[in-house]
């Protein structure tokens, strides 16, 4: 399958991030798909190839970090960019990045 430019997966298990980075995101002409947890994120990533992942760091069933690093083991989704929401001040180290797709780290709230 090939990847869409215009869409976006984002993983989050709170509906109000949800709701607002969908409406957010579909006002600026994206396509966006919602998962509500890591393992449903990673299927849909894998079936839908978006152009670009947004997830949120602490969820449950695989938190957005464990997603990421699936994403990049795989030849399928190991080029998809991923960018974490973390609640402010988290910090992830580098040698865990260096594991994952994971371009940019968002705080929260953002």
């Amino acid at each position: 399958m090939s990847r869409s430019e215009t869409l976006i997966l984002v993983v989050a298990d709170e509906a109000p991030v949800r709701r607002v980075m969908e409406m957010k995101l579909r006002g600026g002409g994206f396509d966006v798909l919602i998962a509500p947890d890591g393992e449903r994120g990673l299927a849909m990533a894998v079936e839908h190839q978006p152009a670009l992942i947004f997830t949120d760091y602490e969820m449950p069933v695989m938190t957005g970090l464990e997603m990421s690093e699936r994403l990049k083991s795989d030849p399928a989704t190991c080029e998809i960019p991923v960018i974490m929401l973390t609640a402010r001040g988290f910090l992830i180290e580098p040698e865990q990045l260096d594991r994952t797709n994971i371009v940019q780290l968002l705080s929260k709230p953002f």
